[in-house]
């Protein structure tokens, strides 16, 4: 595939990267595709049942009607995202000897799990590592160091966490489908710092875009104003959606990111 071998001269030439990343990037480490009601509903049998897709479900509305169910579906995600282990293809981006700044969607973790420089991520939707009061009664975010017992069967959490200062239900600090209430003073500090690194760049910078859809368009958008910035290469790794970048490998991220390294 010629696309691998152009990806990979665009690498070796650029001082810069910046790694984007979407709901794909984590498929290959056995994370569910929520791509559709049907990829939802297979992870999730219950919301079927109870006739809730992705983005019905992933509302803030449900701590205040539902906590156990909330805390059901968001208790599973943590313990999964927990249990993963980052697939090579994290290792590769890894391993490549630039300056790299990540940018994601994903609220997992998994970057850092994988070795990356928390100070060189942003997690533009939150992440469910960390916590914020449902109301909120503060601006305040706390690492997510709680085990949520699930009755599978049920789809209810048996305990949830408590806001630290004022004991109502706490949420994880994700931004969520309707959410007025999510604390993003988090996310404008890795922003912040992402602005920063920016404005640094002084040679070429490439775009690694990683399983990021059209559906939810944040981590393309992203890709697509600095690549248009800085005048970068874009390179978009995407089985389903790679249209409309200087490089498009129709992979999914572990094979094209395997794929490359070989050819470096």
């Amino acid at each position: 595939m010629t696309e691998l071998k152009e990806a990979a001269n665009a690498i070796k030439q650029a001082k810069y990267l910046l790694i984007t990343a979407g709901a794909g990037m984590g498929v290959d480490s056995g994370l569910p595709d929520f791509r559709g009601d049907e990829g939802f509903w297979r992870a999730y049998p219950i919301a079927k049942k109870l006739g809730l897709n992705f983005q019905a479900l992933a509302n803030p509305k449900w701590f205040e009607i539902n906590p156990k169910l909330a805390w059901a579906f968001y208790g599973h995600r943590l313990k999964m995202y927990r249990e993963t282990i980052p697939h090579e293809g994290f290792k590769v981006l890894l391993n490549l000897p630039h300056e790299k700044f990540v940018f994601t969607s994903n609220v997992d973790g998994q970057f850092q799990k994988a070795g990356f420089d928390e100070g060189k991520i942003v997690e533009i939707h939150g992440s469910i590592h960390f916590l914020q009061c449902t109301l909120p009664c503060s601006r305040e975010i706390w690492e997510n160091n709680e085990e949520i017992e699930i009755d599978m069967e049920k789809f209810e959490a048996k305990n949830f966490p408590k806001c630290r200062n004022c004991e109502r239900i706490a949420r994880p600090n994700i931004l969520m489908f309707g959410d007025f209430y999510f604390v993003e003073d988090r996310v404008n500090l890795q922003l912040m710092r992402f602005e920063y690194w920016l404005s640094q760049i002084d040679e070429e910078l490439v775009i690694i875009e990683i399983g990021a859809g059209k559906a939810v368009p944040t981590v393309r958008m992203m890709s697509e104003k600095i690549r248009k910035k800085f005048k970068a290469k874009l390179i978009r790794i995407n089985p389903r959606e790679p249209d409309g970048a200087d490089i498009q490998i129709p992979l999914g991220a572990k094979e094209a990111l395997l794929k490359i390294k070989n050819l470096l």
